[in-house]
């Protein structure tokens, strides 16, 4: 988890294709978006750490921020 919040503080495009499942499911309040290329232009920065994740062949494929709890 740590990875992928160093990588988007440092807008590290290329990590976070390698750390993001292609069918990401992330949500943010009552806000879902679904897809890696969404996601990636959907945050903007450093997210908020997630309460609840879900990895699938090692990727990131579902992040729920704190702020949704």
């Amino acid at each position: 988890m740590a990875e992928v919040i160093d990588a988007m503080g440092r807008g590290d495009r290329e990590a976070l294709i390698r750390l993001f499942h292609p069918y990401l499911h992330w949500t943010e309040g009552s806000l879902t978006v679904r897809g890696r290329t969404k996601v990636l232009a959907h945050v903007d920065g450093v997210p908020a750490p997630p309460v609840d994740y879900e990895l699938r062949d090692g990727q990131i494929y579902r992040w729920v921020s704190a702020q949704d709890r």
